[in-house]
């Protein structure tokens, strides 16, 4: 009898904490620099996130995250804001990081067919990013996550938000100006007044201006010139105003 109670007490004390052990799921920030998280572990992203962009119906998932759990990572999905993975472990190097950060569309033939998250952390000697695609569903989910090459993730999204054949179509996010220009470039190319690549240009600056794409233009000033030549009108108006080189990235 004696040793039962020996026994009873020992069990007792040494899981007297045992009812109070819960595991806390991390607070919903966006997954970046979250505050209940000491400093040496908070994620930190390199760049700021573009601009929200793209189809009007689309707009509403900005500021919505959404995760999947696969084998021991979270993945959680912000639109328009960033992806994070968090093993799901009690080791004491366990993984939390950033996928990609929100930068700019995947465009072809007048369709949005993907968002690139650009930027994330750093793997070897590039940084990790997600190319997001967009499947019709009944309901909005983080369906898929997968690496297809090295530090480059493909998530399949799915939501009813792109069921309408229309919901992806470029041309009607544009403006009226935007629309113009793309008329008139389409009639150049009908004319073979410009080339395949000149036209393909030409809608690049389009979806730049419209903000779909991250602009690779960049800018500088001509330099001074004399005014005593006949070119001197035209070289006035390039110091005026200001010309973009195209820079491959």
């Amino acid at each position: 009898k004696t040793f039962t109670v020996v026994w009873l007490v020992s069990f007792t004390v040494n899981c007297g904490f045992c009812g109070k052990m819960k595991i806390v799921e991390e607070p919903n920030t966006f997954g970046l620099n979250n505050p209940f998280l000491v400093q040496g572990s908070r994620l930190q992203p390199k760049v700021t996130p573009s601009p929200v962009s793209g189809p009007a119906h689309l707009h509403r998932l900005a500021g919505k995250c959404f995760s999947l759990t696969e084998s021991t990572y979270k993945y959680e999905f912000c639109p328009f804001h960033n992806i994070t993975q968090h093993e799901q472990s009690f080791r004491w190097n366990a993984y939390s990081g950033i996928l990609g950060i929100w930068q700019e569309w995947e465009i072809a033939n007048n369709t949005f067919t993907g968002m690139w998250m650009r930027d994330g952390d750093t793997c070897g000697t590039r940084n990790r990013e997600t190319k997001v695609i967009l499947l019709c569903s009944t309901s909005s989910k983080l369906a898929r996550v997968s690496e297809p090459s090295t530090c480059v993730y493909s998530l399949t999204f799915e939501t009813p938000l792109v069921c309408h054949p229309h919901s992806l179509l470029v041309y009607p996010t544009l403006t009226e100006k935007l629309q113009r220009e793309w008329d008139e470039a389409e009639q150049a190319r009908y004319d073979s007044v410009i080339t395949d690549q000149g036209y393909n240009n030409l809608l690049r600056d389009i979806f730049e201006d419209a903000g779909l794409l991250k602009s690779q233009r960049v800018k500088v000033n001509m330099p001074e010139a004399e005014a005593n030549s006949d070119s001197h009108n035209s070289l006035q108006k390039c110091k005026e105003a200001s010309i973009y080189i195209y820079t491959k990235v």
